[in-house]
């Protein structure tokens, strides 16, 4: 690696701002500069913590020489806005899930990296695990012959963990289909690695107290041949990590607690809840260690004509003639699956390398949650045009 490192900016202090710090100390192509985060509280423990300035807004942090690029971790309205912002500071930009809320902001910000010269990667999402990686190469690699079917299933505590108002409200990109159900998309395009055909799902509002889709059920059919079969529920009653060995999806050890976010939930009143969500979400709430196993996302089998394929604990299963295989990882010096977002950005900035998990990546991603929303509401079989960019990036 070159003895090169990117200042980064993080743009928003929450859940996924305050894991992507940590995963930047463990990375050695990375520093953190910076932040930006609108809440007092938040930034002060950003400042204490990492010895770097916290800046109210975005600009703040634009401004700044000695930030390199800028991690998108706010609120989905606004990832457009800044994602160019970010851009047109000749900044390289990282941007969470989802991309956007439309197709047409998800162009604006492809356009702004592009007229920019910067780079665009789409990520956090579960398609960066290193088991995912292992995975798609073993597809690639025809070891196990054809892909045939992609199947997930995932049940959490989702809907019940302290959310801003929008969080719930399905219109502005609240509920599962924008917040989880892009991971297991993320997962299955990256190992298929084929242009999604169609699309047929249904979805649930299980709860009127939180009312916005809670559970989804969907068939994605690639072009070409293989499918994905992704279910996902988030009303904290069954808790799939039991099929993990108690394995959380960050990789860490968890004790059992079904129905206990429902509970500490219903206690709360809305002011409650939102001082919740950033005391026990925010910056600073997490451990900042890295977890002792892979990071996960519910259960994953990908059936190829002579193997199917699991992601265990510690490395992927192979399940064949011969009887069943752990296939080892390869180590990493950075957090697993957040560090292998920062990794790709230092091998397309430093190094020249293409991004896989670019903004066309992310644009179809966006585009298939979009037509599975559509045909949940409309109940029928929803067929997307073919991309206008094919996508056939190497995962390094």
């Amino acid at each position: 690696m070159s003895e090169r490192t990117l200042g980064l900016g993080l743009i928003g202090l929450g859940l996924a701002g305050g894991v992507m710090a940590a995963a930047a100390r463990t990375h050695p192509g990375i520093r953190v500069a910076a932040a930006a985060e609108p809440d007092p509280e938040l930034r002060q423990r950003f400042e204490k913590a990492e010895g770097a300035p916290a800046h109210a807004d975005i600009d703040g942090v634009l401004a700044r020489a000695d930030v390199d690029a800028v991690y998108v971790a706010t609120p989905h309205q606004l990832h457009r806005a800044h994602a160019v912002a970010a851009a047109e500071a000749g900044k390289h930009v990282i941007v969470e899930k989802p991309m956007a809320l439309s197709v047409a902001d998800c162009d604006a910000m492809i356009e702004a990296a592009a007229s920019n010269g910067v780079v665009l990667i789409v990520g956090h999402t579960h398609g960066f695990d290193p088991a995912i990686t292992m995975i798609r190469d073993l597809v690639a690699s025809g070891a196990y012959g054809p892909l045939g079917m992609i199947a997930m299933w995932n049940y959490t505590d989702f809907l019940y963990r302290p959310r801003r108002p929008e969080e719930l409200d399905s219109a502005r990109g609240g509920g599962i289909l924008y917040n989880q159900i892009p991971h297991q998309i993320d997962i299955a395009r990256t190992i298929a690695d084929r242009p999604v055909r169609s699309v047929r799902a249904s979805a649930a509002v299980l709860d009127p107290a939180r009312p916005t889709e809670g559970a989804c059920a969907a068939l994605v059919e690639f072009a070409g041949r293989g499918t994905a079969n992704l279910v996902y529920s988030g009303y904290d009653h069954f808790d799939s990590d039991e099929l993990h060995g108690w394995i959380a999806e960050g990789g860490s050890p968890k004790t059992p607690a079904h129905g206990a976010a429902r509970r500490r939930l219903g206690g709360l009143t809305p002011a409650e809840e939102r001082r919740a969500r950033t005391s026990d979400f925010g910056y600073g709430a997490r451990s900042p260690l890295p977890p002792p196993h892979q990071p996960h996302f519910g259960e994953l089998v990908v059936t190829c004509a002579g193997a199917d394929l699991r992601c265990g604990p510690d490395g992927v299963i192979a399940y064949t003639d011969e009887g069943v295989e752990l296939l080892p990882l390869p180590g990493r010096p950075w957090w697993p699956g957040r560090g292998d977002v920062l990794q790709e950005l230092v091998d397309a900035v430093v190094h020249g390398r293409a991004a896989f998990h670019d903004g066309e990546f992310g644009r179809e991603t966006v585009r298939t949650c979009l037509a599975i929303a559509e045909s949940a509401r409309d109940r029928r079989e929803v067929f997307l045009s073919a991309p206008e960019v094919a996508h056939h990036v190497p995962v390094r």
